[in-house]
């Protein structure tokens, strides 16, 4: 029974794919991001991640915001 149990934990653990975090740093080598960007600027961070990380206003603002841009 044991044996049975692993088997099947160790099927589900191998299934999980990891998915890609959209407003995460996917693309490192945005050139919005590699000059003339303040990233404590709300207004350069929010344009920078809509562009770079395909966000939204939304979850780009909310992302700044707790980054410590003003």
């Amino acid at each position: 029974m044991r044996l049975v149990a692993v088997i099947i934990f160790a099927l589900m653990t191998a299934a999980c794919d990891k998915e890609q975090d959209i407003t995460g740093s996917t693309t490192p080598t945005c050139p919005m991001r590699n000059y003339s960007y303040n990233p404590r600027d709300i207004n350069q961070c929010v344009n920078a991640c809509r562009v770079c990380d395909r966000g939204t206003t939304v979850t780009c603002t909310t992302s700044c915001t707790l980054k410590g841009a003003r």
